[in-house]
């Protein structure tokens, strides 16, 4: 009996043993299927991800307008360039070019008359290069902002910083204070509204750039992630250009803000940007509409905060704002968003363009771009940087039908080894020329390229 017994519980344990064998097996091979689900679910995705990345747009190329660029500034023995590309540099008769040259030993605003070629020093600044972003390496709270330089074109006024004052200088070389930003503020590129009436300055608690620590180039910490740790904020300042009194001092908490732009209709608008950050693709742009602060660019339609967005800029008319960036593990992309973050259009380039650069508006629907456009005998040309733009390119672009058609104008043949030697292309006001930095020659100069109609 005992015999029967323990044969029955060894037979019992052997079918429950079965069993547990045949539900592992089982579970294996559901696991194994779902897992092979996953991936076609996931390459599905990333297929119509990209297919709404593509947009089906389409991208022409006009190779029939090449011309040779000419020296715009001559005095081969200085270093001499453009003003950042979020400020014209040329006064509204587009004859008076508004440009910084070193020619006196120190970074100095100077005006040249295109036509006759005089020129005229309009500061005198003796006390080197002001620290600040992009110049990090510059005299604490002491010289010119080489970032902070902004003109009014019509009034022919030109706004910059010398240490902690707030200056104007008009076209004759009469300088004036306006007044004197906060102390323990860093600063970056400035803007004036269209109608003169308002300058805007950014400024960042110093703790961001080790405050009045003298550094040998670019923090090697990770700046975004000590503002946003430590809470540091950044501040959207307005001034009065009259009477230089600040009216506006909007804290941006956990933000490094270094590019400000008035809208050009409208100076409650105020676009700017996040810095450095690591999710640029949602993080970098944003409105201050006076009320409230409005996040640009999200997640949905294939984009990522992964994505790569920089170089916001109103378009003219002020109906829009252009950007542009890199798509995670894709192609690069040129943007077109309304203000209220309605209408956004984004049109992806050809795989193979993916050099760094800038878009600048003209008249709408026309940008010019130093970035992203090669052609196949480009490798090995000259100051080739490898990884930057080679090209000055003319963009007409129809955003309703998303259709792009691209025109080399010259190569820009810089080397881009520094900030200052970044083309920052701009377009005239009759949209007749563009202008660009660029030390082809050996020393930074200012070129101009005319564009045909």
């Amino acid at each position: 009996m005992r015999k029967i017994e323990l044969w029955s519980t060894i037979t019992t344990e052997l079918k429950s043993e079965s069993i547990n064998h045949k539900f592992l097996f089982k579970m294996k091979k559901s696991v194994s299927v779902f897992f092979v689900l996953l991936v076609f679910c996931l390459i599905a995705f990333a297929q119509q991800k990209q297919e709404k990345i593509n947009q089906e747009n389409k991208t022409a190329i006009d190779t029939t307008h090449e011309a040779a660029p000419h020296r715009a500034t001559e005095l081969s023995s200085a270093n001499e360039q453009l003003l950042y590309f979020t400020s014209t540099s040329l006064l509204s008769d587009d004859r008076h070019l508004i440009f910084l040259s070193d020619r006196t030993g120190n970074p100095n605003i100077f005006m040249r008359d295109l036509k006759t070629g005089k020129e005229r020093q309009l500061t005198d600044n003796k006390e080197g290069v002001l620290k600040s972003y992009v110049y990090f390496d510059g005299n604490p709270y002491k010289g010119l902002g080489k970032a902070s330089i902004s003109i009014d074109p019509v009034k022919g006024l030109v706004y910059y910083l010398q240490g902690r004052q707030i200056m104007v200088v008009d076209t004759s070389g009469v300088k004036r204070v306006l007044g004197e930003y906060p102390a323990g503020q860093m600063t970056a590129f400035t803007h004036v509204s269209a109608d003169g009436r308002l300058l805007c300055i950014p400024t960042t608690d110093e703790r961001a750039l080790d405050g009045d620590k003298i550094l040998k180039g670019k923090p090697d910490y990770d700046i975004d992630k000590r503002v946003r740790a430590e809470n540091l904020s950044s501040f959207l300042r307005v001034y009065d250009t009259q009477t230089g009194k600040e009216i506006l001092s909007e804290r941006v908490e956990g933000a490094w803000i270094t590019h400000v732009q008035f809208s050009p209709i409208n100076n409650n608008l105020i676009l700017y940007n996040h810095e450095y950050t690591a999710d640029s693709g949602t993080r970098r742009m944003w409105l201050w509409n006076g009320k409230k602060h409005l996040q640009l660019r999200d997640e949905n339609d294939g984009r990522s905060r992964n994505d790569w967005t920089c170089h916001e800029m109103w378009q003219r008319d002020g109906k829009a704002i252009i950007y542009h960036g890199n798509y995670d593990k894709g192609p690069s992309y040129i943007g077109r968003i309304n203000p209220d973050g309605t209408g956004r259009v984004e049109l992806s380039l050809p795989s193979e363009w993916k050099r760094y650069g800038h878009f600048t508006v003209g008249d709408t629907g026309i940008l010019v771009s130093d970035g992203c456009y090669t052609q196949p005998d480009d490798i090995g040309y000259p100051n080739d940087s490898k990884w930057a733009g080679m090209w000055i390119c003319l963009l007409i672009i129809n955003w309703e039908q998303k259709q792009m058609q691209w025109i080399p104008l010259c190569r820009n043949g810089s080397s881009w080894r520094s900030q200052d030697e970044h083309p920052h292309p701009i377009i005239n006001h009759s949209s007749t020329s563009a202008f660009f930095t660029s030390d082809r020659d050996g020393k930074r100069a200012v070129y101009q390229v005319t564009i045909s109609k």
